[in-house]
């Protein structure tokens, strides 16, 4: 079916769909295809695919429109913005040939072709071999990237300069999430040992990656796209350049901070400011190297809240200004809102077990003015922070 979706005939359909799924619920859609003599397997795979490109946008942007997704493939896929910056990173650091083992759909394959590297790419499965095969096809780079359906721990990786995994992470028979690194595809056991044959080697993780598998010697960066954390990431051998890092990306631009990973900051109770830090600033262990670059501190060496004396923009943490210290439980917190006429509330938490939706209707608010609510712990003691945002000076 991915060859016919490539003839004029499936390329119609694809355009008939695009339309249908946009104006129609998806009964209505199939029956506007056929109506027009598509038959139905090409029908439902139009629509198919019109549902994904739609779900695709905010990873591929423009290119979402041209290319052909399966639901895992697109879960799993790297967005644009991600892979384009590690690709860059490789070429810069002069890789020009790469293996790309268990490429998916294509995401990162692309991402290495429009910076100008020779990509060998491998998957598993035949259907996704396909849809990888013919995005690169669409997109131009058929000269300089090759797609094999194959076994990505039997590869030749004799003669390239890098190797990229980003092994599959969902069980094939339930399509059920994989936290075990043994049983990823392929398993750790060959990621693990990629780095002895191939020095240039990046490994692409999810971010809850326990930071006890992480070698001797190698970066581990953790990757943020608009306070969402997407990934983590191991570069081994020369493309290493500091034990931990933490890349935020967002509309500003793209901002690493690098450390240890093991530093501690100073505990020192509150300030009149508070910086929740980026997930991917937490995830990376930098937490104390964050606090030094706005002159912070912590109230609990458990709780990644930063706290200031002075305000200072980073891109790093989300700053906000503590108004006052409110009564913890549910009745307190209530009558202690409407003393300051709250009506619009964000809640943020760390170290204490809350429903934030669940607090935010039983508060029953009926103010006027917005705030936002940091429900945390200083040792034992549950804390409520009343807070507002900090206008950027002139």
């Amino acid at each position: 079916m991915v060859a016919r979706l490539g003839t004029a005939e499936g390329q119609a359909a694809l355009a008939s769909a695009d339309v249908a799924v946009g104006q129609l619920d998806p009964l209505a859609a199939t029956q506007a295809l056929r109506s027009t003599g598509i038959d139905a397997d090409l029908a439902a795979a139009a629509l198919t695919q019109a549902g994904l490109r739609r779900r695709a946008g905010p990873k591929f942007g423009a290119d979402a429109g041209r290319l052909l997704f399966t639901r895992t493939g697109l879960e799993q896929a790297t967005r644009a913005v991600v892979a384009d910056r590690r690709a860059a990173r490789l070429a810069t650091a002069g890789v020009r040939t790469i293996a790309d083992l268990g490429c998916g759909i294509g995401a990162d394959a692309l991402a290495f072709a429009r910076a100008g590297l020779t990509v060998r790419a491998v998957e598993a499965d035949p259907v996704t071999a396909a849809i990888a095969a013919s995005n690169v096809e669409v997109r131009g780079f058929a000269r300089t990237v090759s797609v094999t359906c194959g076994d990505a721990t039997a590869a030749d990786l004799a003669d390239v300069d890098a190797v990229f995994c980003d092994p599959a992470r969902r069980d094939t028979a339930t399509g059920r999430r994989v936290f075990d690194p043994s049983a990823f595809s392929p398993p750790w056991s060959f990621l693990a040992g990629l780095p002895d044959r191939v020095p240039a080697t990046v490994l692409k993780l999810a971010p809850g990656i326990d930071h006890a598998l992480i070698p001797p010697g190698a970066e581990a960066e953790w990757v943020s796209v608009d306070r969402d954390v997407v990934e983590a990431t191991l570069w081994h051998g020369p493309l290493a350049t500091a034990p931990r890092r933490a890349t935020v990306m967002n509309a500003g631009g793209v901002q690493s901070l690098t450390g240890s990973g093991t530093a501690t900051a100073p505990v020192a109770g509150t300030r009149r400011f508070v910086y929740d830090p980026d997930g991917a600033v937490v995830r990376a262990h930098l937490v104390a190297e964050f606090a030094s670059t706005v002159d912070g501190v912590l109230a609990d060496a458990r709780i990644a809240y930063v706290f200031a004396d002075a305000p200072t923009p980073s891109p790093f943490g989300t700053l906000i200004e503590v108004v006052a210290e409110l009564p913890y439980g549910v009745k307190p917190l209530r009558s202690a809102l409407r003393a300051h006429d709250i009506g619009v509330l964000e809640i943020r938490k760390r170290g204490v077990a809350v429903d934030p939706d669940r607090l935010r209707r039983d508060l029953r608010l009926t103010g006027t003015t917005p705030a936002t609510l940091v429900l945390t712990r200083f040792g034992s003691r549950p804390t409520a922070l009343l807070c507002r945002p900090v206008t950027p000076p002139e």
